[in-house]
């Protein structure tokens, strides 16, 4: 009777489709708290609790990760929910996909018979590194490969005179001018002037003046201060005036 239960509360689970509060039974985990903190200190070294190379891709909330062990498939305790896959402006909640299990918002992705482990702030290697040496409690010398499916975290902010403002994923390499041309362009009202404000992250040489940026859409268009078309980095906000 208890089997039947746990089956039915598992498949109950799987249909809701919801990432968020996913997670997995502890009877089933051979990978104690003492050894993920054990773990996560042999991989990123105990100085920093989160180094990585620049240029890495860097997990982050939202993000969907297809985490598998050679010749065992999908680790995945349940796949992520449906949500909007457009690649425009976003409301309310992240995108979704078929496959994968999603970062939750604690950093913390459901592997089965590891449970809740943390994945946030790790690159790609360091995170198959980390889940190695907790699958080595499990499989004899398991081959784990992590694969990013879908990036939710890495997202910017439009605000101000364009035509469809709004926050939008930043799948691929984008400019200022690439920007203003995915926002549909600037409105009526506008005079073609720009305001990058980047908080953290690589600012170029003599471009910020602190941690903002001044772009002038029609000296652009001029011929003029070309290297202000600067690429766009998650976590910034763009204003249109």
């Amino acid at each position: 009777m208890g089997v039947f239960r746990t089956v039915m509360i598992i498949g109950f689970l799987l249909l809701l489709g919801s990432p968020v509060f996913a997670a997995q039974s502890t009877k089933d985990v051979t990978a104690s708290d003492a050894l993920k903190k054990e773990a996560m200190g042999m991989v990123l070294g105990n100085d920093s609790p989160m180094p990585h190379e620049q240029g890495q891709y860097v997990v982050g909330h939202g993000d969907i990760l297809e985490v598998q062990v050679y010749g065992e498939g999908s680790m995945a305790v349940s796949a992520p929910g449906g949500g909007r896959t457009d690649d425009g402006g976003e409301g309310e909640g992240l995108r979704g996909s078929g496959s994968g299990v999603q970062v939750r918002i604690d950093g913390r992705i459901s592997l089965k018979h590891l449970g809740d482990v943390q994945a946030v702030g790790m690159n790609l290697t360091e995170l198959a590194d980390y889940l190695k040496i907790l699958y080595e409690t499990v499989y004899e010398e398991p081959i784990v490969t992590v694969v990013l499916k879908q990036s939710n975290s890495q997202r910017y902010t439009v605000m101000g005179k364009v035509s469809s403002p709004g926050i939008f994923y930043l799948d691929y390499p984008i400019n200022l001018v690439q920007v203003v041309a995915r926002c549909g362009g600037f409105n009526e009202w506008a005079n073609s002037e720009l305001t990058v404000v980047r908080k953290n992250g690589e600012k170029p040489e003599n471009l910020f003046d602190g941690n903002t940026l001044s772009f002038d859409y029609d000296d652009f268009l001029k011929g003029k201060s070309l290297e202000k078309n600067v690429l766009i980095q998650a976590g910034d906000i763009i204003i249109a005036h």
